[in-house]
């Protein structure tokens, strides 16, 4: 049964403007089922031959990771990554496949960074990448306009429900980038509440007019001290 529903799958047309238009070859990319395929097709290509061909030679040297057709694999020796990088192209070419020529290369993660699931990865330090990071940003910047008429406990409110989801995925990078992301959330929302209340008898600073513990006492969670009990309760630092 799941046979013929992945038959079904890959001669299904695809509808572009309007129109259905029939497939050759290949599955569209992003579609619901390329992961399944993926799990699929690289678990003999790859993964079975990097655990049976690969792994033994470099005991100790070498780790594959792979979440779908995503994947990188980490190397202690320069040597060992550059020989494997000349099989790896023959290898799936073999089955039909190839490796994306921008994606795919050999970094060292000591002085240069490198992306992988929307992380960005330079030693032992982790980030939001930078498609990620401005992705994150701009919700942001829509969830705070200047002119919105909403209440600041009902703005607040939709950044936490943005926010809590985003930080689940991301809790495992740097603690300096949930604390540089409440100053710009604050910023924004310091922001709006001056085009709200333009006087200010005392000439107090915003941060003055409207500190940290005025936004927490509206419902704001503090995605840095969220990180810090994360931290706490799981012990990793």
């Amino acid at each position: 049964m799941l046979r013929r529903a992945i038959d079904k799958w890959l001669k299904a047309g695809v509808l572009k403007e309007g129109s259905i238009h029939s497939r050759t070859e290949g599955t569209p990319q992003g579609g619901v089922i390329s992961p399944l395929l993926a799990n699929i097709y690289l678990h003999e290509v790859l993964d079975l031959w990097f655990e049976r061909d690969v792994k033994p030679r470099m005991a100790g040297r070498v780790r594959l990771i792979r979440y779908a057709d995503d994947f990188v694999i980490l190397f202690t020796e320069e040597g060992d990554a550059r020989r494997v990088m000349e099989v790896l192209p023959k290898r799936f070419g073999k089955y039909g496949l190839t490796l994306h020529p921008e994606k795919t290369h050999i970094v060292d993660m000591r002085e240069t960074s490198f992306s992988f699931l929307g992380y960005s990865f330079r030693g032992k330090l982790r980030f939001p990448r930078g498609k990620s990071h401005r992705k994150f940003v701009n919700r942001i910047r829509d969830l705070t306009p200047r002119k919105s008429g909403d209440s600041l406990e009902v703005i607040i409110q939709r950044i936490m429900r943005s926010t809590q989801g985003w930080f689940n995925y991301f809790r495992h990078c740097h603690w300096s980038i949930f604390r540089d992301y409440d100053g710009m959330i604050r910023r924004r929302l310091r922001r709006l509440l001056l085009k709200r209340h333009r006087r200010n008898p005392q000439r107090l600073p915003r941060n003055q007019r409207w500190p940290d513990a005025y936004f927490a006492d509206r419902g704001f969670v503090s995605l840095n001290a969220t990180h810090v009990c994360f931290v706490q309760s799981t012990g990793t630092y």
